[in-house]
């Protein structure tokens, strides 16, 4: 991979949109994913250089979208918001998103399922990569991905069920 200056660039300008979205179903905003994938772009910035050259810019920045989800999260936790902003719609993005119940699914989701769900089925890794980003087990990935799907598929049964006449 191309070390200088330039190959950073075009290596953020391929994988934006991507990342974006990714980074934005991880924290469940797109505001906040936003704010995620530049912090982790400048901090991948940093390192470019020794990242290209030895190992995958890729696999790299992943990791650092799921680490530093978790770290906000942390933080978040410690803090006591006022008062919630609402979510705006930005029509100039080229980014395509789930449909809104799927987003809405995804965020109720704890962070752990959140982020095996993510790596999983929207950034398409196998168990092996999605285990080697989140620092586990493949077994804790399987298990993980298990208990995830088994509540979104509750939560679709339970959208269906409430949207039935009853007799």
């Amino acid at each position: 991979m191309d070390t200088t200056d330039a190959g950073y660039v075009a290596f953020v300008a391929a994988g934006w949109s991507r990342y974006l979205w990714m980074a934005s179903l991880l924290t469940g905003d797109r505001h906040q994913g936003e704010e995620l994938l530049q912090d982790s772009l400048v901090n991948l910035w940093t390192r470019w250089k020794r990242v290209a050259r030895d190992g995958d810019p890729h696999a790299y920045l992943r990791k650092m979208l799921v680490n530093g989800n978790v770290s906000r999260w942390r933080r978040w936790r410690r803090e006591e918001p006022m008062v919630e902003t609402p979510e705006r719609h930005d029509r100039r993005s080229t980014l395509v998103e789930p449909n809104e119940s799927l987003q809405r699914a995804v965020r109720r989701l704890p962070r752990q399922q959140r982020a095996v769900i993510v790596l999983r089925f929207f950034e398409d890794l196998s168990e092996k990569d999605t285990a080697s980003v989140l620092g586990c087990s493949v077994g804790t990935i399987k298990s993980t991905q298990s208990r995830a799907l088994a509540e979104l598929r509750a939560g679709s049964a339970a959208l269906q069920t409430r949207g039935r006449a009853r007799p």
